[in-house]
């Protein structure tokens, strides 16, 4: 696939707009650009996912309306955020990293041709891939098929999300 500024460039010039739609370059544009959606839904995912439980009630207090309830009885200063700042403290959820792009494509063509077998190169990319996300610490060389499993499937369910 070609580079992001290519694309960009000719999207820039208005180019996609007068292109036949059936032809090749179309088809790898709009496969490029499906892609790039993706991965920012993706990054704003990641990015957004609560710190600890003082951001999980936060958002289920804000949901309900409770927190506008409570500001307007209480003000403006009702020592929520402290509150929410120990909770995350003290029940921290583990940290989820965000892949980078080349990352993203890599496990997105992954998925969408993977025929049941994983090579060897394939095995130590998709762990050196899952540990950054996950911050885990798996083995790059394992050869225990239901490790490589566990990874492939927790880098499927974190694609989805």
């Amino acid at each position: 696939m070609k580079r992001d500024k290519y694309y960009l460039d000719l999207e820039s010039r208005g180019h996609y707009k007068t292109i036949d739609k059936r032809s090749k370059d179309y088809r790898e544009y709009k496969e490029w650009k499906a892609l790039k959606d993706s991965y920012n839904k993706l990054k704003e995912s990641v990015s957004n996912k609560p710190e600890g439980l003082g951001d999980t009630i936060a958002k289920v207090t804000g949901a309900i309306g409770l927190d506008k309830a409570v500001k307007a009885i209480v003000g403006e200063d009702c020592g929520c955020d402290e509150r929410k700042n120990k909770l995350n403290k003290i029940f921290k959820y583990k940290k989820i990293e965000c892949v980078n792009e080349e990352d993203f494509a890599y496990l997105t063509n992954f998925f969408k041709g993977n025929t049941g077998k994983v090579s060897h190169t394939q095995k130590i990319r998709l762990v050196g891939i899952y540990n950054f996300v996950f911050n885990q610490n798996e083995k790059l060389t394992t050869t225990c098929s239901s490790c490589i499993l566990r990874v492939i499937k927790n880098l499927e369910k974190y694609l989805v999300v």
